[in-house]
Formats: structure tokens, C-alpha cells, sequence
């Protein structure tokens, strides 16, 4: 509206010049007095809407933002339900089981090894001290890796064999000539015979150890043995050789060790 109101007061200029114009050229019968100015009219209706026109030129594209920082982290979510079970899978090879180690030896202290090997050496030296005066005095003797020994008891044979075993050995049995001799000692000092750990087999006349295995060496005396297994058991002379024997007769016990 305001700017059909400027082009009506162009107009209305435009017509005021022109008269003004052609006043000037024709003489001038009366003087002409200047209206007051018109009211503004009333302002007009607005006209109906024009056509749409065409579409204007892409404009550019706006500058990108300035990302923002990124928040803390929430807390974490409620747990989700319980998922289905999955199927069960192949039983697989069962493996070889390993063999059991032996158990070791529980070891000692440092210190306590110590103390143990100085007991030790002491207690082999009053031994070997002991060792020295019975034999000496004619108590032990020591061949083929034994050691012999009587007290001058004379007993049976099964009471030799107990004898023998209570004290931690057996009745004296001489695999050799050394140990044979080592045995004879005792019988020349105490002047008994001695019953050896020797009896008749299965068989008459086949002499073995008490352990079942057959003798590998032997003393006997002339025409010895005679009995034909009548005698199973077997003693020593006062010279060293073998006789069979009853096994019922008190004679000296010698063990070994």
C-alpha cells in the first residue's frame, strides 16, 4: 500500500509541472490560486496473488559445524536375558594317562645334614674301635665281607638258628676257604664243633643253603658224607672239616653277619 502512495504523489508532481508549463506559454487571463493538497485516499485491496516463479540457483553450502565433546560414559545396561542353551558338542578322545612317579626321598636341612654326618662319623669310629677289641680278643672274625662272631654257647640246631636271628644274624656259612678258616677260630678256641647253616635236600646226599640254593663250595672230610641223608645236618671239626650230622646235639653256635 505504501508504495502505491508514492507512485500517486509522482503522478500528482508530474501533472503539477506540466501545468505549470503550459500556464507559462499561454497569457494569463487570471491568476491561478494553489489548492490545498488532497487527503490520502483510503488504502487499496490487495491484489490477487501473481504467478509462482521459478526456482532460484542452489545457494552454497553452509560451513560444518565445530563437533562437540564427547559425553562420559553411561552406566552400564541391565544384563539381557538368558540366551538359549547351545547343543552339546562331541565327545572328544580321552587321553592316556600318564604313569605315577616315584615318590623321592624327603631331604634334610643343611644343618641338619651336618649334624647327621657327624653322628655318623663318630658312631663308625666307636664302632670300628669296638670292632678292633673284640677281634682282638678273639670275639669276631671278619671274612668274604662278613663278620663272624660266638658267644661260646652250645645249643641244637634249631636253637642256633633262633639264636643266631634274635640278635639280627644267621648260622654261620662259609661260600669259601677264607670264611671257612674265619669259623674254625672259634672252634679251636673254644674246642667244640660248630653246626653250619647247611642241610641235606630232597634228594640224599645233595646238600644246600638254607635259602634253597645249592652249595658252591665244600670241606668235607674223608668218605664224607656217609649217611645218605640220614644225617641232614651238617658240622665243622676242630681241623675245619665237613661231617653230616644229626640235627639233635648240642654243639657251638657261631653266626655271621
Amino acid at each position: 500500500m505504501r508504495y502505491c502512495l508514492q507512485i500517486i504523489a509522482v503522478i500528482t508532481a508530474l501533472l503539477l509541472a506540466l501545468l505549470s508549463r503550459v500556464g507559462s506559454e499561454t497569457p494569463a487571463m487570471c491568476s491561478v490560486v494553489q489548492g490545498l493538497p488532497g487527503l490520502n485516499g483510503r488504502d487499496g485491496r490487495d491484489g490477487a496473488s501473481g504467478a509462482k516463479g521459478d526456482p532460484g540457483s542452489q545457494g552454497l553450502p553452509g560451513s560444518l559445524g565445530t563437533p562437540g565433546l564427547r559425553g562420559n560414559t553411561g552406566p552400564p545396561g541391565k544384563v539381557g536375558p538368558k540366551g538359549n542353551q547351545g547343543d552339546k558338542g562331541e565327545n572328544g578322545i580321552p587321553g592316556m594317562p600318564g604313569l605315577k612317579g616315584e615318590k623321592g626321598n624327603s631331604g634334610v636341612s643343611g644343618s641338619l645334614d651336618h649334624d647327621l654326618n657327624i653322628q655318623i662319623f663318630d658312631l663308625t669310629r666307636h664302632i670300628s674301635s669296638i670292632v678292633g677289641a673284640l677281634r682282638l680278643e678273639g670275639k669276631i672274625q671278619a671274612a668274604g665281607g662278613k663278620m663272624f662272631a660266638s658267644s661260646g654257647a652250645e645249643l641244637d640246631f634249631e636253637a642256633s638258628l633262633a639264636a643266631c636271628k634274635a640278635v639280627g644274624g644267621r648260622l654261620a656259612t662259609p661260600t669259601n676257604e677264607a670264611e671257612n678258616n674265619a669259623i674254625l677260630a672259634f672252634l679251636k678256641q673254644y674246642n667244640r664243633y660248630a653246626y653250619l647253616g647247611i642241610k641235606v635236600g630232597d634228594i640224599a646226599d645233595q646238600f644246600h643253603y638254607l635259602n634253597g640254593t645249592s652249595v658252591n663250595y665244600t670241606n668235607w672230610g674223608n668218605n664224607e658224607p656217609s649217611s645218605k641223608g640220614k644225617e641232614p645236618c651238617v658240622e665243622m671239626y676242630t681241623d675245619g672239616h665237613w661231617n653230616d650230622k644229626v640235627c639233635n646235639q648240642y654243639r657251638l653256635t657261631v653266626c655271621e653277619f
